[in-house]
């Protein structure tokens, strides 16, 4: 049933003009003239009280409240006047407004905190990874400055040590810029016609060196000797260089990386595995985060920004797609992602 001042007074009206006559129909000298101008006496005096009543001080002061709600989802949600919910019931309507009001702020406030927090985080990440080099390598020259650089054996061996922490440096703040300007749109993806398997064969040639080291071999799978793909190619390059050296760098002595490409219609599966022992379950959320480190003291060891998969996600979403990953302990890792056919 609709609500409304005019209905409500009319209503209340009637039954307070119903007992008004009632009660006055016991006096003796009521005649049905008395009861009729009675009744329409108190139907008239009742009506007005009533109406001005919810009207004025009820109905007008809940719709002020409402218009004040839509102009503040307006403002803050950008919704449109059209999309603004409607009923004739203001208390309900109030409420309903209210509810989506203050949920959708409860989430505004949710949100907010997680980024605050997921700040602080990065803050605290930054300073750690920019500390460790600057720390090490200002340590080695310290060194030599008090004395040490007399002895030339010492001195090749501290200078050697000092740059290769200004190296790890210098990658880590590339990183930081090239994760930035991807985030801000600065990168664009220059796709073309590309052949990502021959691609994939230039990686294996820059890393032979380090899969030579752990003696792991590198494999492709691929039921065509080409395999076009419409792509960034250095960007792509990036990526499969990030996933092959991470299968190597985390991979078992004596392990395999496979680099697999599936025909799926419309797009190519590219899959980079390895036999190695595997991303426990409670980290593989969390794995393309900035700075996540399954194993930290191993990682930071290597020389890596700990930024690698955080750009290779950013790369693969700039081309419409995703990046997935399964693995079991002990079983081996696999990551995917599709590129369209060209």
């Amino acid at each position: 049933m609709l609500l409304n001042p005019k209905l409500l007074a009319t209503l209340l009206s009637v039954v307070i003009a119903i007992f008004t006559t009632s009660f006055l129909s016991f006096l003796p000298e009521a005649n049905a003239n008395i009861l009729f101008i009675c009744f329409i006496a108190s139907f008239i005096i009742a009506g007005l009280l009533i109406y001005f009543t919810l009207d004025y001080l009820v109905f007008q002061e809940i719709n002020k409240m409402y218009d004040t709600i839509n102009r503040l989802k307006m403002k803050d949600f950008g919704v449109s006047r059209k999309k603004l919910y409607k009923n004739a019931n203001p208390l309900k309507k109030l409420n309903d407004e209210l509810f989506v009001y203050v949920s959708k702020k409860e989430q505004e406030v949710n949100e907010l905190k997680r980024l605050e927090k997921y700040r602080r985080e990065f803050l605290a990440n930054v300073s750690h990874e920019l500390k460790t080099p600057i720390f090490a390598a200002q340590g080695f020259v310290h060194t030599l400055l008090d004395g040490a650089m007399d002895d030339e054996r010492v001195r090749v061996k501290f200078l050697t040590k000092a740059a290769k922490s200004l190296d790890g440096l210098d990658i880590l703040v590339k990183d930081l810029l090239t994760l930035s300007q991807m985030e801000t749109g600065d990168i664009r993806m220059n796709r073309e016609r590309v052949d990502v398997k021959q691609i994939t064969k230039e990686v294996f040639e820059q890393l032979e060196s380090k899969a030579e080291t752990k003696n792991v071999s590198l494999q492709i799978k691929s039921p065509e000797s080409q395999v076009w793909v419409k792509a960034d190619a250095q960007r792509i390059g990036q990526v499969i260089t990030n996933l092959v050296e991470n299968a190597i760098k985390y991979g078992n002595e004596d392990g395999k990386v496979l680099v697999v490409f599936e025909d799926e219609k419309k797009d190519w599966r590219i899959s980079v595995k390895d036999n190695g022992p595997g991303i426990a379950p409670e980290h593989l959320s969390r794995i393309f985060e900035r700075f996540y480190r399954v194993d930290k003291a191993r990682s930071r060891s290597d020389g890596s920004s700990g930024l690698g998969l955080a750009i290779v996600k950013h790369i693969l979403n700039a081309h419409k797609t995703k990046i997935t990953v399964a693995s079991k302990p002990d079983k081996g890792t696999s990551f995917s992602f599709k590129l369209s056919k060209e």
